[in-house]
């Protein structure tokens, strides 16, 4: 696999531009468990969820826009084909959320709890991600456009197939994740843990910050079967 550098100033792609932030209404109703639970095709618009418990529910195609959560639970609640659109997630608990088929458009999310979120076969564009729990996640086979992972923990967390072209992770916990045939090109890590991750031959077209390359370079020589051997430790087992 080539390496090359690349310069700092040399511009980014039109993929690796920053996340359009989520179009915040002017005003918010809040939000009951009475009147606003989840169940199948509900549609939420222009609600505040403040600490409400919706943990351990179960729909489909639920929709939210235009929505804040804060401080709301979520932990082990099952959605497929859910929409979120111009959202805002904060300090709120999304431990073990299984959702699938679903999106996330202009959406950022804070301090949340995601240990464990199944995420799989969804797109998401135009989201941040910033101080998120997010180890041992699953996005496999996702989609993502314009995304962004800030100070994240995701170590084990699973990428495989994933399409990340573009995506920026930054300051995030990448020990032992898996990025088995995910696409990367123009993908970037910057200040990122990334000893031990899965799947490193996929990182092709990915740009890597000169800090990170060294705890890479022995995954990737792992990987290829190069043996690193210490010359030191050599020249004194001679001696003896």
């Amino acid at each position: 696999m080539p390496v090359r550098a690349v310069r700092r100033d040399s511009g980014r792609s039109a993929a690796e531009r920053a996340p359009v932030e989520p179009k915040r209404p002017a005003s918010l109703d809040l939000a009951t468990v009475e009147e606003h639970d989840l169940d199948h095709e509900a549609t939420f618009r222009r609600l505040g969820f403040v600490d409400l418990d919706l943990s351990g529910r179960s729909a489909d195609a639920v929709e939210f826009e235009h929505c804040r959560l804060r401080g709301t639970d979520l932990s082990g609640t099952s959605l497929d084909g859910a929409k979120f659109s111009d959202c805002l997630v904060e300090s709120s608990n999304l431990a073990n959320l299984r959702v699938e088929k679903s999106s996330l458009l202009r959406v950022r999310l804070s301090t949340a709890r995601m240990t464990g979120l199944h995420w799989v076969n969804g797109s998401l564009r135009d989201v941040t991600f910033a101080q998120c729990r997010l180890d041992l996640a699953s996005f496999r086979f996702s989609n993502f456009q314009h995304v962004v992972f800030e100070g994240c923990n995701l170590s084990r967390a699973d990428f495989t197939n994933a399409d990340l072209g573009g995506v920026r992770f930054t300051d995030c916990d990448l020990t032992g994740a898996q990025f088995s045939h995910a696409k990367m090109p123009g993908t970037r890590f910057v200040n990122c843990s990334l000893a031990g991750i899965g799947g490193v031959t996929s990182l092709a077209g990915a740009i890597v910050a000169r800090a990170d390359l060294i705890a890479l370079s022995y995954t990737l020589a792992g990987a290829l079967g190069i043996r690193i051997e210490d010359e030191d430790a050599d020249r004194d087992a001679a001696r003896t």
